[in-house]
């Protein structure tokens, strides 16, 4: 990192002015030309800016500083445990911030991924604001995590649009980085998730199939899995179910070697979607208990889905006491997951609480009041058409044809807004 934005974010993230910075050594415009590179200032004022600053120029520290940094960096991608990658951040953080290091811009960058996998999306954004004035001096290398990270955030906070736009800006920077072939496939098989987010299926084949390309020479199975999932799910979507049942049994061939059991829920909870959407109740009920029934909790999200998925599923076949029974469980679930995920599945769990057990005026007020305007806010299309066809069923059971039919008009047209995307 070049010494000018090195002490800028510096004296940022320490909120000093340039006047408190500049004071007995330079002037605050020589120091604002030193921040922005228009000048090169000599030895002596750097290491007085720095000393002030509580920084340590030594070439030795930083070549090793850059290796331990390399390794947190890949502990983001790999599956560790958030104590472990916090335990890492906080001796680094101490390192980082006192000495000048290549990699001191990146570290900043990289932050905004931690604080996502730690859950905390609010950080992440503070973050994002924090490197905003500093983005403009970034190396391509720093501007394509920049945009990947950007990309990272916006899908976490469902705004997938604005996602695939930042990460289409780091595919562009590849050709300009040196970019791995590891960090591009990794990127590839991102936008194929938020393309499938967003139900382009054709974008979703292109980039999982390139994406699955890449990781088969790496021998990264995991990762080759969930791309066969992610084609999976695109063939359920267009109904051509043979090629999607093969690609979900190669991923449960994948999984399997490697004892995946994350990756196996996500196999079986979409067979269970698969036979759902043929009409196969039962074959679907089988696939989603496998998920549900397993003893081992490694993914909270996925269960309580698979949850949702058989309430539904058991209701189609009649069986109320069961749907009733694992509402119940759901409302269990919901609290193991992180705050910042959890309103949507609030939102359905209560609505279907209410709708099996015949409480008719708190459903209608329920969804009606709460969940369709959050639905819509979230323009979430497809549980906006599930949930606005299933409050028209409801006024046209009480004989109120006018609701009714204003309740089936907008579930048409968030079937034609799902058309569009």
């Amino acid at each position: 990192m070049e010494i000018g934005p090195f002490i800028k974010l510096h004296r940022i993230k320490q909120n000093m002015t340039q006047e408190d910075l500049a004071d007995g050594i330079v002037s605050e415009s020589y120091l604002s030309k030193i921040e922005n590179q228009k000048t090169t200032a000599s030895p002596d004022v750097i290491n007085l800016l720095c000393s002030r600053l509580g920084i340590q120029l030594n070439k030795e520290e930083e070549l090793n500083l850059n290796n331990q940094c390399q390794e947190w960096f890949d502990m983001l991608y790999e599956v560790n445990s958030k104590e472990e990658i916090t335990a890492k951040y906080e001796e680094l953080k101490v390192l980082v911030e006192s000495h000048l290091s290549d990699m001191q811009v990146l570290f900043e960058i990289h932050k905004i991924r931690y604080y996502l996998i730690l859950s905390n999306p609010q950080l992440a954004l503070e973050q994002i604001n924090n490197l905003k004035d500093l983005s403009e001096t970034f190396t391509s290398v720093q501007q394509y995590y920049w945009f990947k990270f950007n990309g990272n955030y916006n899908s976490v906070v469902g705004d997938f649009k604005t996602a695939i736009r930042f990460y289409s800006l780091a595919e562009e920077k590849i050709g300009q980085a040196d970019i791995s072939e590891v960090e591009t496939a990794d990127l590839r098989y991102t936008i194929a998730v938020t393309h499938s987010k967003l139900r382009n299926t054709l974008e979703v084949m292109d980039y999982a199939s390139k994406a699955l390309e890449d990781y088969s020479k790496n021998y990264n199975f995991r990762r080759c899995a969930q791309c066969h999932i992610l084609l999976g799910i695109s063939y359920r979507r267009i109904k051509v179910y043979d090629k999607a049942i093969k690609n979900y049994n190669l991923a449960q061939h994948l999984a399997k070697l490697n004892n995946d059991k994350q990756t196996i829920y996500l196999t079986n909870h979409n067979l269970g979607y698969l036979h759902s959407s043929k009409g196969e109740s039962e074959k679907a009920i089988h696939y989603f208990n496998l998920v549900i029934e397993d003893d081992v909790e490694e993914d909270f999200e996925v269960i309580l889905k698979a949850i949702l998925a058989q309430v539904k599923e058991c209701y189609k076949v009649g069986d109320i006491d069961k749907s009733k029974a694992l509402v119940d469980k759901g409302f269990e679930f919901i609290k193991k997951l992180p705050k910042s995920v959890r309103q949507h599945y609030y939102y359905e769990l209560q609505t279907y609480f209410y709708y099996l057990g015949n409480q008719k005026e708190k459903f209608e007020a329920f969804v009606v009041k709460e969940f369709i305007p959050y639905l819509k806010k979230q323009k979430d299309f497809v549980n906006l058409v599930e949930f606005a066809t299933m409050v028209g069923a409801h006024y046209e059971s009480i004989k109120k044809y006018k609701s009714a039919s204003a309740y089936f008009k907008l579930a048409n047209s968030a079937y034609e807004e799902l058309i569009k995307i």
